[in-house]
């Protein structure tokens, strides 16, 4: 198993949401996120006093998937969070030991 953390624009969560759910991924986890990277953030004015955003909004989906399945699920955010501008994201790819569903005690790809 794959757990595949992607940090994207806020914007374009329902577009990878649906294409997500069209490849049969129905479950994830979604966390607002802070941060910057090679953005270093903008310059913004508000009521005529201008100011540093360091840190911009972004989203975390956390997303465990069989390793078999990772790949296209990586090219499915790619292709859907793609905007061709600086700040798009990234994409974690880390392996998972194990899964457990806490209802029922199921295990392995089964708790998924």
């Amino acid at each position: 198993m794959k757990k595949i953390e992607a940090i994207i624009k806020p914007f374009k969560l329902d577009d990878v949401k649906d294409a997500l759910n069209q490849i049969g991924i129905t479950g994830m986890t979604l966390t607002d996120v802070k941060g910057y990277g090679r953005q270093k953030g903008h310059r913004e004015i508000y009521r005529g006093a201008e100011y540093m955003v360091d840190f911009i909004p972004k989203v975390k989906l956390g997303i465990i998937v069989p390793a078999e399945k990772a790949d296209e699920v990586v090219e499915t955010i790619i292709s859907a969070a793609r905007t061709g501008k600086i700040g798009d994201g990234k994409i974690f790819v880390l392996p998972v030991d194990d899964v457990i569903r806490v209802r029922t005690g199921e295990t392995g790809n089964g708790a998924i």
